[in-house]
């Protein structure tokens, strides 16, 4: 009997061990999944949190050589009078520390009628925060330059807007509050290349004639000197503005100087193609008052300037 009761209590219990088996391999296998979801999830915040996206960097890595710039066709148009003396046409490098950073030229030709000037200075800026593009730091300079010439505001910009977001953080928020304001932040904004910059713009005192803008005239302006045989036929075409066909942005501003020792009249285009600045100055100088040099064709010599240097970036 005993033998038989043995293999009878053998026989009930393999169900119970079986079942106790399929127990714990259930709570074995759910253990495991539990244990695996965890971390996959914490693999993937920690995934997300980590990636850093940088801007886009700006068209330009180097500047073209300011002096070999412009063709010398365009320099005989703009500074007339030197056939017989090519090198007024060379040039005078301006003083840089980076010429891939900054560079510019400055010319000078007397003549007996009067002095023309020119200039130009080329900026290419870079930015150093990964999460602004060179490009945007490029507008926001080009931005604070406008504002600082008191050049009209284009309604719904986006240049404008975007250069109030770029550099809000920066500013505080105040440097869209005032032309004034704009134009003392951008003074600091350009760095070390701004003495090779003066030093070209100081070179227009070389005569002693040179005066402050600060008693400029508008171009509308033109017969303010008084007796003036020449006027601009179109006033409201010449007058300081933004341009919609140079660049990526443009503006042009046109100063009639008539309480310095000489009239002058003082044209500024400065323009932007991706993360480069570039700035033209073309002054036309005379010391005979009934003569009022012309804001149209002084305008349209700083464009077509501008067209060329245009496509000299772009070379």
């Amino acid at each position: 009997m005993q033998p038989a009761q043995r293999r009878a209590y053998g026989r009930r219990a393999t169900p119970a061990v079986a079942a106790l088996i399929t127990v714990l391999a259930a709570a074995g296998l759910g253990g495991c999944t539990g244990s695996d979801a965890k971390p996959g999830t914490d693999d993937g915040a920690s995934g997300d949190s980590g990636t850093a996206v940088s801007a886009e960097p700006g068209r330009y890595r180097t500047l073209p050589e300011a002096c070999g710039a412009v063709s010398r066709k365009t320099l005989q148009t703009l500074l007339p009078g030197a056939e017989q003396d090519d090198r007024a046409y060379d040039g005078q490098a301006a003083v840089t520390y980076d010429i891939d950073r900054r560079d510019g030229c400055r010319w000078k030709l007397e003549t007996a009628s009067g002095t023309r000037y020119l200039t130009i200075d080329f900026q290419r800026v870079v930015s150093y925060d990964p999460s602004v593009s060179d490009d945007d730091r490029a507008q926001a300079a080009y931005e604070k330059k406008a504002a600082a010439a008191h050049i009209p505001a284009a309604t719904g910009s986006p240049s404008a807007s975007s250069s109030t977001r770029t550099e809000g953080g920066a500013s505080g928020g105040s440097g869209s509050s005032s032309p004034s304001g704009s134009g003392s932040a951008a003074a600091g904004e350009t760095g070390k290349g701004d003495k090779g910059s003066k030093d070209s713009k100081s070179g227009k005192n070389d005569t002693g004639d040179k005066g402050d803008k600060k008693s400029a005239t508008p171009s509308t302006d033109a017969g303010a000197s008084g007796g003036s045989d020449q006027t601009d036929t179109a006033p409201q075409d010449t007058a300081p503005r933004r341009l919609d066909d140079l660049g990526d942005d443009a503006f042009l501003d046109d100063q009639l100087i008539t309480k310095d020792s000489g009239i002058h009249r003082d044209i500024t285009l400065v323009f932007r193609s991706s993360n480069v600045i570039a700035t033209i100055e073309y002054d036309q100088w005379t010391t005979d008052t009934k003569r009022i040099p012309s804001s149209q064709e002084l305008q349209e010599n700083a464009q077509d300037l501008a067209d060329e240097l245009t496509g000299r970036l772009n070379e």
